[in-house]
Formats: C-alpha cells, structure tokens, sequence
C-alpha cells in the first residue's frame, strides 16, 4: 500500500510538472503581466495604477489591440500583415478629408471608412490567397502605398478638428447609469458582473471537460488563477469607477476580444483557420477552401485596421500625415509576445490582449520614468526577441 501510495504522488507530481510544462507560456504570459505593472508601480511611485494613467492605458493602447485580434488570426492562418500601420493612417486621413474638406456627417464618414478597410483587406488577401504571392511582400507593397495615399490625400497636412460626436468614438465615457456620479456605480457594477460572468464560464468549462473525461487544469491552479484575474479585474474596475468611468474604447476592446475569442475556440471557423496555419496542404486535402480562409482573414485585418485608424483619429482630434508610423510594428510584436507561432497554427486571443498590454505597460511606465525613446526601443525589441526565443525553445525542447 505505501508503495502504491508513493507511485501515485510521484504520478501526480509528474502530472502536474507536465501540465506546467504544457501551459507554460499561457502561466508565464499573466505572470509577466502583472511582475511588469508592479515594477512599474514601485519605481514610478504608485502613478502607474492611479485612475487617470489606467484610463490612459486603454486610450493609448486600444487600437493596438484591436488591430493585434486581426494580426493574430492571420498569423495563426500562416501569414503577415506588415501594412496595417500605413492602412490605420489611411483611414484616420480618409475620414478626415470626408468630414472636414467635403462636409459628411459622422454617420456617414464611419461606414464608409470600414467598407474601405474592408476592401483594402479584400485587395491584399487577393493576391496573397489567389496569386500565392508572399504576404510580406504584398502587404510591405500595401505599406508603401497607403503611406503614400496618406501624404496625397492630407496633402501633407494636419486635418481637423472633428465633431464631439466623433471625438467620443475614442474619448468618450459610458455615463453613470444609476446617477451616483463618483464612484462611478456602472463601472463597479460592470466590474462585479464581469467577476461572476468569468467564475460562471471557467466552472461551467470544468464541469463540461470532467463530463467528456477530458483533461483539465488542476483545481488549485484554477482557484489561484481565477483569484489573480478576478481579483486585477475588479481593481481596475474600482480605480476606473474613482475617475470618469468605463471609457467607450474599453467596451469596445471588449466585445471585441469576447467575439473573436469564441470564433476561434468554439467554432468551425476558428478551427479550419488553426489548421490552415498548421499544414496548409493537408487543410486543403480534408475539404477547407483554404484561398478563401486566406482571403477572409486579409479582409477581417482591413477592417480591424480601419476601425483603429478612426479611433485613433478621434483620439488625436486630428489627421496627420504620419499616423499610424511603426505601429505595425508593436502589433506584431504583441501577437508574438502573447504566445502566436512563428510558423502558424498557434495563439490565443486572451494571449494577443495580454502581450499587447505587456507593451502598453512598458511604454507608459517608461515614458513615466523619463527614460528616452531610444532606450524604449531596445528594451521592446529585447522583449520581443526573448518571447520568439522562448517560442524556438520550446518547439526544440518538445
């Protein structure tokens, strides 16, 4: 009996060691996270987590993440998309031109301006998924391009300013639905009913994995995760309620990721576009149109593209000539850094989301501490260099 006993602790230990081994990156992602925010919170002072810098945080890095949920899937499909900084500048700089120079309502000006990412999509994923030409090529052609279009369309100038009713597409808040004013009772009341949206769907999982003898995350990993994510949740929401509230950019984000993460982890789609990236001749051989998957995740990033260009307009109450400069470049190195493949075939939403707030932490706790531009970017490229490294580790080790 105490033989049987030992081997069972010893299975269980080694159980365990692979279950970490497995979920490493995913484990090591939120740890990253929140080591980096308390650095920050010690060395800036406390400034990093006041409610002002905390709506900052989301203002600034919102159409990062939003275009990083489109890089991701077409990553993930085996791709690049190396214009997506040029084709956000675009948009900001079409949307302008439509409202100020040629008097169109906002109403209008929004529609027009996504139906134009999408067909900027549609027109790289063309020659990527039917011509088989490289997206790096393709989409570093589409770079050049739409910077161009930029500078002849601003006529290499700033336009603006914009309505108020278009300014709010970024800077607006979501109002106090209960009119207490501050705290800010939505934003709390959000906060408790995200809690126990996130607690109902990690039970529910469990419950449905245990059903189908599937395995899962071990219980004491699962309570201290929750606790962690559950518990950080909350704390902004509590900091955001202190300040103006739930920013309409974070609701946004939001649905956002809750959309896209279910496509590509609970349906049909979201599987073929894994298996795309994972072996594109052997997807194409079990019956996935695999030209149109391709050509769809190049349209789906053209919008995701223009709908950060307005958002990023609106937040600078301006077009300018050189928006949306290397910011394929953070976008990027977020997908990378939360956890995407190299090769294709991998990543996760969430993973995309949290790397995209690895960089807007390092960005903003840095400009903080002073510390120059040059610096932040050798920092940020180290980064992204040791979360590729780490990726290669793992792939060799494995």
């Amino acid at each position: 009996m105490e033989i049987a006993d030992k081997n069972n602790e010893s299975g269980g230990g080694n159980g365990l060691g692979k279950y970490l081994a497995g979920h490493l990156r995913d484990y090591g992602l939120l740890v990253a996270l929140i080591a980096i925010m308390a650095f920050f919170q010690v060395v800036t002072n406390g400034t990093l987590l006041k409610p002002v810098n905390i709506t900052n945080l989301f203002l600034q890095n919102s159409y990062i993440i939003i275009m990083a949920l489109g890089m991701l899937i077409v990553i993930v499909a085996g791709h690049i998309d190396l214009s997506v900084g040029s084709v956000m500048g675009f948009v900001g700089a079409l949307a302008a031109v439509m409202m100020v120079n040629w008097g169109w309502p906002v109403w209008m000006t929004i529609p027009a301006c996504l139906i134009a990412g999408v067909f900027i999509g549609a027109w790289h994923g063309y020659w990527v998924a039917y011509w088989k030409i490289p997206a790096f090529i393709v989409t570093l052609a589409g770079m050049l391009v739409f910077r161009g279009l930029s500078l002849w369309l601003l006529e290499g100038q700033s336009v603006g300013p914009f309505e108020r009713s278009f300014q709010s597409l970024s800077t607006g808040f979501i109002p106090d639905l209960f009119g207490v004013g501050r705290p800010n009772a939505t934003a709390l009341v959000a906060g408790v009913l995200a809690v126990i949206l996130i607690l109902w769907m990690g039970f529910n999982q469990r419950a449905r994995n245990a059903k189908y003898g599937m395995d899962d995350e071990p219980f004491a990993f699962f309570i201290a995760r929750n606790i962690i994510v559950c518990g950080a949740l909350f704390y902004v929401m509590y900091k955001l309620a202190g300040f103006r509230g739930l920013p309409n950019v974070m609701i946004s984000m939001t649905v956002l990721t809750v959309i896209y993460a279910f496509i590509t982890e609970n349906t049909v789609l979201g599987r073929r576009i894994y298996a795309l990236g994972g072996n594109e001749k052997a997807a194409k051989l079990s019956g996935i149109k695999t030209e149109k998957l391709t050509f769809l995740a190049f349209v789906n990033m053209g919008m995701l593209a223009a709908l950060a260009g307005l958002i990023f307009a609106a937040r600078l109450n301006t077009a300018t000539p050189k928006a949306g400069f290397a910011v394929e470049l953070d976008v990027i190195a977020a997908v990378f850094i939360g956890g995407a493949s190299m090769s294709g075939g991998s990543g996760k939403i969430i993973g995309a989301v949290i790397g995209a707030f690895i960089m807007g932490v390092l960005n903003n706790g840095m400009s903080i501490m002073g510390i120059g531009i040059d610096y932040q970017q050798i920092i940020k490229g180290l980064v992204l260099l040791a979360a590729v490294f780490f990726d290669v580790y793992q792939k060799n080790k494995a």
